[in-house]
């Protein structure tokens, strides 16, 4: 029988429990240890080592594997249109030109209220900032 050893240390269940997730849906069973303990008393934390996702022996090299792969594609943003139809602005981005952008409201309000006589616009498509 084979035997479980810790794999990855995580601060938050949430990480842990993602990671965990991956790994099945790649075939790979894996067990979260001292989560409730921590959760409960998060001071215990360094204690006994962080909230710990354990695999089995022999698919450690296969885990590594799998969420090296998921990190390094989790690095591409997602493909989005260039053009789309019907767009919410009558401009496109002065970088790649597409008019897929939207209006980063964060920059440039104060509770809702316009501070800037300018807007600060951010292109889906390729991340370019602008004001316009």
């Amino acid at each position: 029988m084979s035997n479980l050893v810790r794999f990855k240390f995580y601060e938050t269940a949430l990480e842990a429990n993602r990671d965990k997730q991956i790994l099945a849906e790649n075939g790979v069973n894996g067990f979260i240890a001292n989560e409730q303990l921590i959760q409960s008393d998060w001071l215990l934390s360094q204690a006994v080592g962080g909230i710990q996702l354990q695999v089995f022996e022999e698919d450690v090299e296969k885990a590594k594997q799998i969420l090296q792969d998921y990190n390094d594609n989790e690095a591409y943003s997602l493909e989005v249109e260039h053009t789309i139809k019907d767009p919410a602005f009558d401009f496109v981005c002065p970088k790649c030109g597409s008019n897929h952008i939207y209006r980063d409201d964060r920059a440039t309000s104060f509770f809702g209220i316009s501070i800037l006589s300018s807007q600060k616009f951010v292109c889906y498509y390729c991340g370019n900032e602008f004001t316009h």
